[in-house]
């Protein structure tokens, strides 16, 4: 688990992440996050605007080093995508930089990934 640092609160667009109770709110609804979940977000929230290599988030949230093939880090990136944006429709927080790792950086969705499917 992460050490909290200095930053106790955090806010990025609509997102509001306080450390030191382990709370996630999305425009002021709490978020129900597993721990490896929020650490991944403070890891990326800490660092937000930048691009963070898997291999860093792995070192940050589990405390070692990403074994070759160990994709933990991919599969909980994705569950905590998806869980910010149902949280906040419409809008797009962690961003996949292939072959580099992930930046947190709020932005719209774009309007293919909002398209309703279907008739």
């Amino acid at each position: 688990m992460l050490e909290v640092g200095q930053a106790a609160l955090v806010r990025i667009g609509d997102l509001e992440i306080r450390a030191r109770e382990g709370l996630v709110l999305a425009s002021g609804r709490a978020l129900t996050l597993s721990v490896r979940e929020f650490d991944l977000l403070v890891a990326l929230a800490r660092n937000a605007g930048r691009i963070v290599s898997r291999d860093e988030l792995y070192a940050l949230v589990w405390g070692g080093d990403l074994r070759r093939g160990d994709r933990s880090c991919d599969v909980y990136v994705h569950k905590l995508r998806a869980k910010l944006e149902d949280a906040l429709p419409g809008m797009r927080f962690i961003h996949t930089h292939v072959g580099f790792g992930y930046r947190l950086d709020p932005a719209p969705s774009h309007p293919f990934h909002n398209a309703a499917t279907g008739p």
